[in-house]
């Protein structure tokens, strides 16, 4: 496709930084929410708008993991995202990808082993995908617990699962960041350290910190959660979210205060990319990521004039664990 506008692979506003504040925070905005777009318009697209990176899924229509020729896919991908000045960071939750008939199936909690081996080469062709792209951090789930099975099992088959993945990212030396997701095996902070403490703690073991889900179900406030996940943190989502309701929203319908939040992660020194997560809003995603960056810049920019201020009380305790997600939605629904 013919594209003459090549972004440089500094963003302009990191030129505008005062001496000795925190770098400017690296947005970008994932593919999930583009899915009615090609690749590479949605590359440029982004690179148009000013992102600094994108957050692809790979999907079967954006960079199919199961197709053939990945290697030489990948190297054309990697040649674009170059050539656009765009980070880039691999995220793995396509709705369909390993089976047409079974949302995210299967998953690293399935009762087949064979299932759930499946999904942990997903993981892997994903890293090295990941590391051919220059790819900063590879983003995962745990998945929902299958009905008949315990806890303890299902904690078990996650670990077993994700060690060959651990594997291959350390000799990959591209961080497996983990996303808590509401209504999955692994939900919270603390099911993430759960999990952590479990595999022993390994080095490429890292974080996906989605603020909506801490607005979502989280003790903290999304910035008491930022500063808390920052030792760990490896990769971002960011979306508006409502308290006990997992819809990711676009900036401004949800009930996020959003300068305190990147304040704090600014504040962390914090340099992948915090990724617009809008999935469910393909259908006007060009809209969605015109309106988001501003949006997000505006957000950056009080939050370095504004003095710091404690952080809000929240209107009610943390739901059960899982309540949001009767229906799961999710960073890739």
């Amino acid at each position: 496709m013919p594209h003459t506008t090549v972004q440089a692979t500094a963003s302009p506003h990191t030129a505008t930084v005062p001496p000795g504040a925190p770098p400017s925070l690296r947005f970008g905005y994932g593919t999930n929410g583009l899915a009615d777009l090609r690749l590479d318009d949605a590359l440029c697209l982004l690179s148009d708008l000013g992102y600094d990176g994108v957050g692809l899924t790979l999907d079967h229509m954006h960079l199919d993991p199961l197709a053939p020729d990945l290697a030489a896919r990948t190297r054309r991908v990697a040649h674009r995202l170059d050539a656009l000045g765009l980070g880039i960071t691999v995220e793995t939750g396509a709705r369909y990808v390993l089976d047409p008939r079974r949302k995210h199936g299967p998953s690293l909690l399935d009762p087949d082993p064979d299932d759930r081996a499946r999904r942990a080469d997903l993981l892997v062709r994903a890293v090295r995908v990941a590391a051919d792209l220059g790819a900063h951090a590879v983003h995962c789930f745990s998945g929902v617990v299958p009905e008949g099975t315990g806890t303890d099992t299902a904690w078990k088959r996650l670990a077993e699962a994700l060690t060959p993945v651990l594997d291959t990212a350390a000799s990959a030396g591209i961080p497996l960041a983990v996303e808590p997701e509401p209504g999955h095996l692994l939900a919270t902070l603390a099911d993430f350290h759960h999990l952590r403490r479990a595999l022993g703690d390994p080095e490429p073991l890292g974080l996906t910190l989605d603020i909506g889900h801490c607005q979502c179900l989280e003790p903290l406030s999304p910035a008491d959660c930022v500063r808390a996940a920052a030792p760990w943190l490896r990769h971002v989502q960011i979306e508006d979210m409502r308290r006990g309701v997992h819809e990711h929203l676009p900036f401004g319908d949800g009930e996020i205060d959003f300068p305190p939040v990147l304040a704090a992660l600014a504040a962390t020194g914090y340099q992948g990319l915090t990724v617009v997560e809008l999935p469910r809003h393909s259908h006007a995603g060009p809209h969605f990521a015109a309106h988001s960056l501003p949006f997000l810049r505006h957000a950056e920019r009080t939050a370095a004039t504004v003095p710091p201020g404690p952080a809000p009380a929240l209107q009610q305790t943390a739901p059960p664990h899982g309540a949001p997600s009767t229906a799961p939605e999710g960073s890739s629904r």
